[in-house]
């Protein structure tokens, strides 16, 4: 993997930038959300089909991962699925996220995503199962845009531009995720294959603020890898990625 000196840095590349508000605006009707603000999404402006190239989802897609700490390996997998979800008036596309560690079922997830018309990809909210042994022990970071004061976030701004900041999901001290755009030029081997032109992110929360976790996503393909940069180093990789014929 090459291109590593944005690591410490999280700064804009190049000289000359502009301002952060003028460099950082999204195409289409809304600002980067930050933070516990509060926004109000017109359903008008989303579809539940998704097409922005750093994450397309087609329904029928599949990724699979392998995810390790040193500890433990478990097998991840992802599935655009063609159901939808009304959230707060938006038509929202399922996304199941499986985690199973020698077989047993560890996690399971239905992700809620919209785009708006400017292209970027907005997470709507979660429904999510922890287990042991077969039985449900935690339900904890389960959260719906509108309910109990949860506000969306994004996952993938249309246009990404180094330096540039983003709430990715809010619902206080339950789901607090925040990114950062790092990089749009990394080039990264993972067990699927190489990819170059690659968009880093470094994604944290103030529920643990000495976590931070790097992700890749390249054109065509959606998340290839993310590594734990503190505490523990985990890495999960992309294996497999199977899309619909039609």
């Amino acid at each position: 993997m090459a291109g590593m000196s944005w690591l410490t840095t999280g700064a804009a590349q190049g000289g000359g930038a502009a301002p952060e508000h003028n460099r950082c605006r999204l195409p289409g009707p809304y600002e980067l959300p930050h933070g516990a603000s509060r926004i109000d999404l017109d359903p008008a402006d989303f579809t539940p089909r998704i097409t922005n190239p750093y994450w397309p989802m087609r329904p029928g897609s599949k990724w699979t991962y392998r995810e390790t700490d040193g500890k433990s390996t478990q097998r991840v997998t992802i599935r655009v699925t063609d159901r939808t979800r009304m959230v707060r008036g938006i038509k929202a596309r399922v996304v199941h996220d499986v985690v199973r560690e020698h077989g047993d079922l560890v996690e399971n997830t239905f992700d809620w995503y919209a785009q708006d018309r400017g292209g970027s990809i907005w997470y709507l909210g979660e429904n999510t199962k922890e287990y042991e042994n077969g039985e449900v022990v935690s339900r904890e970071g389960s959260w719906e845009y509108g309910v109990d004061g949860a506000q969306a976030g994004i996952l993938i701004p249309a246009n990404p531009k180094p330096g540039c900041s983003y709430r990715q999901e809010y619902y206080e001290g339950e789901a607090e995720d925040a990114g950062q755009i790092l990089s749009t030029k990394e080039d990264v081997k993972v067990r699927a294959g190489r990819y170059r032109d690659v968009l880093a992110t470094g994604d944290s929360t103030p529920l643990t603020p000495w976590v931070l976790e790097h992700k890749f996503y390249a054109k065509g393909v959606g998340l290839v890898l993310a590594v734990g940069v503190s505490p523990d180093g985990a890495r999960e990789e992309l294996v497999k990625v199977s899309r619909p014929r039609h």
